[in-house]
């Protein structure tokens, strides 16, 4: 009875699906808006009152007046594309941190953070353009709930290996070792990479449609890159090389120009 419990969390887990509007590829995403948001935002508010905000000076506004245009962008493609209630419950907020991390993220729901130590990285509003693109998309995408989702699969993964080689320990050390390689190095680090690609996609699209040049994409990462310092193997990163990007983002700059030409933007930022 324990043995099929399992596999059926495990089926339902696997078939737990949802749809990503961008690509209308199906995602493994067992959990909802309205479970993660809440948490998220808490979370959100909390990590706002541990660190320093800036606000009122002129980075701070261009980071709240970029992440507008870019959510408006985005309210502009799922009107357009068939979505008009996509982004229901979502609750946007911008806020520049004093850290010297060459940093910015997006929680779920939209709540995003930009570190001052990525700003000399992004140079002019339309750098920072390029890096809200991305934080935005990866709400848009619920990357966030995909990687929880992923992570608690791989749990179960594991506790059904373990299940099955009850009563042999050695075996079972032997296989938690080759499944923790295996499905972090095959499973979950090329799953992230592939989010972060992804973004990087999204992201070039809307801040196109918000009127920023997308050629600054890819100048971004080459920036980036000369920072210098040791990238991991890219098989071992959470997140693609600064090549992969640029390259990746490079290809897709006039896909991105021709996008925004369907909303009326002929000239860019």
């Amino acid at each position: 009875m324990k043995h099929f419990r399992i596999f059926a969390l495990f089926i339902l887990f696997v078939t737990a699906c949802s749809t990503n509007p961008f690509t209308g590829e199906s995602t493994l995403n067992f959990q909802s808006n309205q479970e993660i948001f809440p948490v998220a935002f808490q979370q959100y508010e909390q990590f706002l009152e541990q660190n320093q905000v800036i606000r009122g000076t002129e980075d701070a506004e261009m980071i709240k007046d970029v992440g507008q245009r870019i959510k408006n962008a985005a309210e502009k493609w799922f009107q357009a594309n068939g979505y008009p209630n996509y982004l229901d419950g979502y609750q946007w907020e911008y806020n520049l941190v004093k850290d010297d991390a060459v940093n910015a993220w997006c929680m779920p729901g939209g709540k995003i953070v930009f570190y001052t130590g990525i700003l000399p990285i992004c140079q002019d509003e339309t750098g920072v353009a390029v890096v809200m693109g991305h934080e935005v998309a990866h709400a848009l995408a619920n990357h966030g709930a995909q990687r929880m989702s992923a992570a608690q699969l791989q749990q179960l993964g594991a506790i059904a290996g373990n299940v099955a080689l009850s009563g042999n320990a050695q075996t079972a050390e032997i296989f938690n070792q080759a499944y923790g390689l295996g499905t972090q190095l095959g499973v979950m680090l090329p799953f992230s990479r592939a989010h972060e690609n992804e973004a990087d996609i999204i992201g070039l699209r809307l801040m196109a449609i918000a009127g920023y040049n997308p050629e600054a994409a890819p100048e971004l990462w080459r920036r980036m890159q000369a920072r210098g310092g040791a990238e991991p193997p890219e098989f071992l990163s959470t997140h693609p090389s600064s090549v992969t990007r640029i390259e990746n983002l490079q290809s897709k700059v006039e896909e991105a120009k021709e996008e925004a030409r369907k909303y009326g933007v002929e000239s860019f930022q």
